[in-house]
């Protein structure tokens, strides 16, 4: 392995444009190096013996960075803190990525061994298997690294660990006092966490939060994201007979749950799909100047509609980056009796609809829920949490069964929030062009409670490709995002990132 390039000389031989630096090269086959080895200790969140043995990595690897780390015990798995030495004097910044990752089926990827990183290039009949051993001399940054975490999200680890290396080769006094929490339950939906930030909020407190968890923008430029959507959910479902019945004999007589829900469900949207329950869209405005930064992000519709196979958009927004400013109501799932071969002539007892709820700041997710189960009474049924009882059926003509879903907060940083300015100022001087502005990211990162309990302003700032494939079989990390990643966290924790 070559020696290692200071990343002041990286930064400037990076905006000459000169990427195709054997040096620069080394350098990120260093990081690659150490990915692997991250990589090949599981991490599957459900099972806690892979997370210990996370942890233990992960507190040797921040030690020898000068970090003090500790294990911060939850409810349920634990979670890992590491700080630098502080000094009152400076701002602190508070980094949050999760060492857990999603369950693996081996029989679904395209190499034996999920944890076991494989190096790919790109042809036109897929992917060709390379050698590690060429990454001494050559990379090509367009090659992948495939294996479970490379990108949700030991990469973005593993940059920042080695940004922290560039900084003390090249002996810059960070101007910040620097905390980093990793979740080991992320990808359980973090139950523990709410907690455990009360818990431990003095340790946590900072001026702001930077999140690096999921991918840049499609269009694969440096990205910034100021909030994203929260979500709660509802189970619907309606009662007919009390258990099914012939067709024959019954249809026309015994009422359809599934012709019933379809009809309720039918009264919630109009063809355009905006939501027709009243007050459901209360305390949303959009000005000019937030609309102005909307546009700005370069989303291809046409490219969009392609990928999706939609011909026209539903019509809550203008287009879909103000789509994603509004809270959605969605079918998540719908199920009545038997379809396709196990079809069956029957009137079904029961039809269900599964609806998730994507909440933005201002929309309270019990509020909505409530909205919903009271548009549902206003349309004649009996509403129930439990199934329904003989006494009942025989005494109410319509009646549905909801069960409600815990509410996950939705936050979002002011764009004009001095931090996220020195992060944008950062990221256009560091490559060259404004970054992708985000205001609110259309998925759910269960990060509110840092928002909540802290009361510090928080940015989503990802790390890997867009095409990474997370959560899925053949999770990938571009070699070339483990380049941008050490570069911009060197940047962010430079003394020019606050001047």
């Amino acid at each position: 392995m070559k020696r290692f390039l200071t990343l002041a000389l990286l930064l400037s031989l990076y905006s000459a444009h000169s990427q195709d630096s054997i040096l620069i090269k080394s350098k990120v086959a260093s990081a690659i190096t150490e990915l692997r080895e991250f990589v090949a200790i599981p991490n599957d969140a459900l099972n806690a013996d892979d997370i210990d043995s996370n942890l233990f990595w992960l507190r040797k690897k921040f030690t020898e960075r000068g970090f003090n780390s500790t294990i911060l015990e939850t409810e349920g798995l634990p979670l890992f803190f590491g700080a630098l030495p502080m000094d009152d004097s400076k701002p602190t910044i508070l980094f949050y990525m999760h060492l857990d990752g999603q369950s693996v089926d081996a029989t679904k990827w395209d190499q034996p061994d999920p944890y076991k990183v494989t190096l790919k290039s790109k042809t036109k009949d897929g992917w060709k298997n390379e050698s590690f051993a060429d990454l001494d001399d050559d990379i090509n940054y367009d090659w992948r690294l495939f294996g479970r975490s490379t990108s949700d999200d030991k990469g973005p680890i593993i940059m920042f660990l080695n940004a922290i290396d560039a900084l003390k080769k090249d002996n810059i006094d960070i101007p910040y006092n620097v905390k980093v929490i990793l979740d080991s339950e992320e990808e359980k939906s973090s139950a523990p966490l709410p907690k455990a930030v009360r818990t431990y909020k003095d340790l946590l407190q900072a001026d702001f939060l930077i999140i690096n968890d999921g991918p840049v923008h499609v269009s694969a430029k440096p990205t910034i994201v100021y909030g994203c959507r929260g979500i709660t959910t509802l189970s619907i479902t309606a009662h007919g007979p009390i258990k099914p019945q012939h067709s024959g004999h019954y249809g026309n007589y015994a009422p359809n749950p599934g012709f019933q829900l379809a009809q309720l469900l039918a009264t919630m949207k109009d063809t355009d799909g905006k939501v027709l329950i009243k007050g459901y869209y209360d305390g949303i405005t959009l000005d000019e100047t937030t609309l102005e930064i909307l546009k700005s992000v370069p989303d291809n519709i046409e490219e969009i509609n392609k990928n999706l196979a939609i011909s026209n958009p539903e019509k809550v927004g203008g287009f879909y980056q103000e789509a994603l400013q509004y809270p959605s109501l969605n079918i998540r799932g719908l199920g009545s009796g038997w379809i396709g071969e196990k079809a069956r002539t029957i009137v079904p007892a029961t039809a269900t609809a599964e609806l998730d709820l994507r909440l933005v700041p201002e929309t309270d997710g019990t509020r909505l829920k409530k909205l919903v189960v009271d548009h549902i009474k206003s349309q004649g049924y009996h509403v129930m949490s439990t199934e329904p009882t003989m006494v009942d059926r025989l005494k109410y003509d319509k009646i549905v069964t909801i069960k409600e879903g815990s509410v996950t907060d939705a936050f979002r940083t002011d764009l004009s929030n001095p931090f996220g300015n020195s992060i944008v100022k950062t990221m256009e001087t560091t490559f060259g062009e404004k970054p992708v502005q985000i205001r609110i990211m259309g998925g759910t990162v269960p990060i509110s409670p840092f928002i909540n309990e802290l009361k510090i302003p928080a940015f989503i700032v990802p790390m890997v490709n867009p095409d990474n494939n997370q959560h899925s079989p053949n999770e990938n990390l571009k070699i070339g995002q483990i380049a941008y990643g050490i570069e911009l966290f060197y940047a962010l924790l430079s003394p020019e990132a606050v001047e």
